[in-house]
């Protein structure tokens, strides 16, 4: 049993070293970094880890690569900003030690949010398949909101996985902008367009659906913000999705005129 952790980074310097020192424990440690312009690089180095440096195209994709760079027989995938707690270390080497005919495994995932552990909101227990057989799965090519697909039987593992995304609005809101651009435009790739229903009516049902259906006042303010921010990450991804769409017609629309 050999396993590899692969993780993807761009300037994690606040966070790569508390994701390090929680899976040293493994046969190897491999790291595709972006373009990092802070001390990400120099910290993955000083934790033995194989470094790659990729341009960025896409989680999937920088995903794709560490996996590709790794040589264990098993993968476990993280995020920077993630933690494996002691208890899922363990269950981890243990299940690998004697896994039968399954071939990757879901993880539940704690997020903190503003200092708070979230556990409502439809954020928790959050089961993602990070651990898996090299020769039975992989990341697929989204660009965002990717996940592993795998050949074979599936489990699930009893320890969490920490993850310490939102420390504060800042943070929060960068990366919501970036999520819901990359969103807007894998979309628009993908043929999807926008229109009323999606800018007046998705944005409150995801808010229901978060505060009330899957318990988020449970959670106090910061649930209530959860559910506030989740529903104008919405909005503002069919918006951004309808700024494709305006600035593709009138593209189209020189080019007609060009060629007339």
């Amino acid at each position: 049993m050999n396993i590899s952790v692969v993780i993807i980074t761009k300037n994690e310097e606040a966070n790569i070293e508390r994701c390090l020192k929680s899976v040293v424990w493994a046969d190897e440690i491999v790291v595709v970094d972006s373009d990092s312009t802070d001390r990400t690089v120099e910290i993955a180095r000083q934790y033995q880890a194989r470094v790659f440096t990729v341009v960025f195209k896409g989680y999937g994709p920088a995903k794709q690569e560490a996996v590709k760079q790794s040589t264990g027989e098993w993968i476990l995938s993280i995020d920077a900003d993630e933690e494996v707690t002691p208890a899922l270390a363990r269950e981890i080497r243990e299940k690998l030690a004697n896994p039968g005919d399954i071939d990757g495994f879901f993880v539940k995932r704690r997020t903190n949010f503003l200092g708070r552990w979230i556990y409502h909101c439809g954020w928790y227990p959050d089961p993602i398949l990070r651990v898996f057989r090299k020769a039975n799965g992989n990341f697929n090519d989204a660009v965002v909101h990717e996940k592993v697909e795998v050949r074979g039987r599936t489990g699930c593992l009893k320890g969490e996985l920490l993850h310490y995304s939102y420390p504060d609005l800042e943070s929060y809101l960068r990366r919501f902008n970036r999520y819901t651009t990359l969103g807007a435009e894998a979309a628009y790739e993908k043929g999807r367009r926008t229109g009323w229903f999606d800018l007046v009516l998705r944005p409150p049902v995801s808010f229901i659906a978060h505060f009330i259906s899957r318990q988020g006042f449970r959670d106090g303010v910061e649930g209530f913000m959860v559910s506030v921010l989740s529903a104008t990450a919405v909005f503002v991804k069919y918006a951004k999705l309808r700024h494709i769409q305006k600035q593709k017609q009138i593209s189209e629309m020189l080019t007609d005129a060009k060629e007339d």
